[in-house]
């Protein structure tokens, strides 16, 4: 079977491509990925714009088409902070499915976190002991913590990298004081993140996704993506301090020169830093490894154990529901 995934986030809208079968390994068939940075459309009034609407509608139509080229048996579509938080939300998306017959299916915090977990499961294995799974994206920060397929504890908190560059970096390179104010408010708002995690028991494992972990790695030393996906990666808390400190004092377009990192993210990498930092430090890990599987491949996986039982998973009605034949 054949299917497309398409991920509507606060940064990028991107669809994957891939074959697949219950109990065998996704084959990666194609990838596409527009640069939107929807949260950023989004206007003082909370509503996403006009401009940001039109962009999404193109970028969903774009979509479809490839899907209709590849022979896609199904187009498992979704959005995530950025749509969820648009006080028009539901307006845009109701205009996305009658211009382009895709319905896209609104996520929780609390499901990215724990979709996300399932796809880390399955890379590492039961092997792994009990995981703790941390992603960060444009909009929010989730972690999930937990032995078996499903996590125990998922969460969700608004510290994504493209909210808080946002919200709380007015210069470029940032002034000192506004980081200093930042990385306050980042050790606030993990408070009861840091309590949840210790009450949910101990951390064989901790495991890390999203482009944000990735670039950090990367530039702490870790093989390029080139490398490929089988290829050990990790990150130290003692070289992210490095890497946060360098990355605070130079621009993002100077940034953006830097191999490995995006130019369409090099803005808001810092915050990014300053999360992952805070993060690791707050839970005390000195060591984070990156997986290369992460939400699109979580839902891929939920999609094939459908299948398989012939059920629906309660938890996620809408994501089922509104499944679009790529040939519609």
């Amino acid at each position: 079977m054949r299917l497309g995934v398409l991920d509507v986030g606060s940064n990028t809208v991107h669809l994957l491509v891939v074959d697949a079968r219950r109990g065998g390994h996704p084959l990666p068939a194609y990838s596409e990925k527009s640069v939107l940075r929807l949260a950023e459309a989004v206007n003082n009034r909370g509503n996403l714009s006009e401009k940001g609407a039109h962009s999404l509608l193109d970028a969903v139509a774009s979509a479809k088409d490839a899907a209709r080229r590849l022979d896609v048996d199904h187009l498992l579509a979704f959005a995530t902070s950025a749509i969820r938080e648009a006080r028009n939300g539901e307006k845009v998306l109701e205009k996305v499915r009658k211009e382009t017959g895709v319905a896209l299916s609104v996520l929780s915090g609390e499901d990215e976190a724990r979709l996300t977990f399932l796809a880390v499961r399955r890379w590492f294995g039961w092997s792994a002991g009990r995981l703790l799974c941390l992603d960060i994206g444009g909009g929010s920060l989730e972690i999930a913590v937990g032995i078996d397929e499903s996590p125990d504890l998922a969460l969700s908190v608004p510290l994504g990298a493209g909210r808080l560059t946002r919200e709380r970096i007015t210069h470029d390179p940032p002034a000192r004081r506004e980081i200093a104010e930042l990385r306050e408010y980042v050790d606030g708002r993990l408070d009861p993140v840091v309590e949840s995690v210790a009450q949910a028991g101990r951390i064989d494992r901790a495991v890390v996704t999203s482009k944000t972990f990735r670039t950090l790695s990367r530039l702490a030393g870790a093989a390029p993506s080139a490398a490929g996906a089988r290829v050990r990666r990790t990150l130290t808390v003692d070289g992210l301090r490095q890497i946060t400190e360098f990355i605070s004092r130079i621009s993002s377009s100077d940034l953006a020169e830097i191999e490995g990192v995006s130019s369409g993210r090099a803005h808001q990498l810092l915050a990014g830093a300053v999360v992952a930092e805070a993060t690791m430090r707050r839970l005390d890990l000195t060591e984070v490894e990156l997986c290369p599987w992460a939400l699109r491949e979580g839902v891929i996986l939920q999609r094939l154990d459908w299948l398989d039982s012939g059920i629906q998973d309660p938890s996620l009605p809408g994501l089922a529901a509104d499944l679009v034949p790529a040939n519609a």
